[in-house]
């Protein structure tokens, strides 16, 4: 009878204990419930609440109250985060980000598809640290412009402990590069720009044909099953529209070719990745085909024929591109600094509400991922920055970054990184 008191006393204690674990760790281990209130809530899709209430759970906003009454309290276990006179708008979404590992080329071959980023992400990095800083929470990344084709990328928060928790999707992407950095000097096969075009479509070619036999005997299994080659094992995907090519292309010459060859011929979905220099004087062929455009980095061009400076993003836009985006192929351009390229697209043009939908909403859609990143909605991942006031002006900064319902940077308890 003593021993059955002890047992039931001893699980009593435990239980007590379970229930008195704080609501926020320092090492943010803990599944937090929290409600920030107060400032300007800049949903991107739905307009902007001034005073409201995020309320996130599970790592995802559970719901957004637009207008609580003067004495709101916080539910029961969620803890407060006073953002009064703040902004706070959803974590942005980097379509060309280098900075989650090393080995980005392998230059022995100028068609890879069988190489994967995957297996580089290295985990709390100091440059990850600096993008959570710029409020950037979302990141593709992908392998370099070395080569023609340089495999698949890795869609992926900047912040978690490890990359269970940081994978969003892989794969995320694959990466060709159409001209400029993959242009050999050794005179090889590909040494040219015909060369790198007939390389890239016969990798993709072989991708085909081995996608249509596999679908062929998944719909047929009495016809001889396939022989399994790990090198074009990525193809599957990427034909049936599962992820996108995203393109290193730039220039009126090079996007002509990822036109015709990427989009016309293969039929992929496409994302130009770059897009600058003349590129956008075929807006409306690339709007007609429905691609999107994450131009960057350079935001500007010099226009010898009209004299004076042409902003690029604006000038997508006003082609017909309407979804219009902007990158930092970090770490040419560091990371933290997204903010400041949409920043430059606004001085040039491009209208406030456009540019920042362009590293959030845009940037999610060009993804395939709407439904879970780019906006503050009920549902969706709690990826949220807090910022001193209007992002897009550069005197500002971000005071507090939330990945997945997480805090992971926060200039009241460290050192501002950015």
């Amino acid at each position: 009878m003593q021993m059955n008191r002890s047992w039931k006393v001893s699980i009593l204690l435990l239980a007590v204990s379970f229930l008195a674990r704080p609501l926020y760790c320092e090492d943010g281990a803990a599944v937090q419930r929290w409600a920030i209130r107060g400032g300007k809530i800049v949903t991107v899709t739905k307009g902007a609440i001034e005073g409201g209430v995020l309320l996130v759970s599970g790592g995802r906003i559970e719901k957004i109250i637009a207008a609580p009454a003067s004495d709101w309290k916080p539910p029961e276990g969620y803890q407060l985060i006073d953002a009064s006179g703040r902004w706070i708008v959803p974590g942005f979404v980097e379509l060309h980000s280098h900075i989650a590992g090393g080995d980005l080329n392998d230059m022995v071959y100028s068609v890879n598809p069988g190489f994967r980023t995957l297996d580089n992400v290295m985990p709390r990095n100091a440059l990850l640290k600096r993008a959570q800083a710029g409020g950037v929470t979302t990141a593709l990344f992908i392998p370099g412009s070395g080569t023609n084709m340089g495999g698949f990328g890795t869609l992926l928060k900047t912040a978690g402990k490890d990359l269970s928790e940081m994978l969003i999707r892989f794969p995320g992407a694959l990466k060709i590069a159409q001209g400029g950095n993959p242009e050999r000097r050794g005179g090889d096969l590909g040494y040219s720009r015909i060369g790198m075009n007939w390389l890239i479509r016969n990798a993709l070619k072989e991708g085909q044909l081995y996608t249509e036999a596999w679908d062929a005997w998944e719909a047929d299994k009495t016809k001889k099953k396939p022989v399994k080659n790990p090198r074009l094992e990525m193809f599957r995907g990427l034909f049936h529209k599962e992820y996108p090519v995203v393109v290193h292309t730039q220039g009126y010459h090079l996007i002509l070719s990822t036109l015709r060859i990427l989009h016309d011929e293969m039929g992929l979905w496409v994302v130009i990745d770059h897009g600058t220099f003349d590129g956008f004087e075929l807006a409306p062929e690339v709007a007609k085909r429905g691609i999107q455009v994450m131009n960057g980095p350079r935001e500007f061009r010099w226009d010898n024929r009209r004299g004076g400076f042409r902003g690029l993003a604006y000038e997508w836009y006003r082609g017909g591109i309407k979804t219009v985006g902007v990158n930092t192929d970090a770490p040419v351009v560091p990371a933290e600094e997204l903010i400041h390229q949409a920043s430059m697209a606004v001085r040039l043009g491009l209208k406030e509400d456009v540019a920042l939908a362009g590293i959030t909403i845009h940037a999610a859609r060009a993804l395939g991922m709407e439904k879970r990143i780019g906006s503050l909605e009920a549902g969706k991942d709690a990826d949220i920055v807090i910022w001193t006031g209007d992002p897009l002006d550069p005197r500002q900064s971000v005071v507090l970054t939330m990945v997945n319902g997480k805090i992971a940077y926060d200039t009241s308890k460290e050192p501002q990184r950015f």
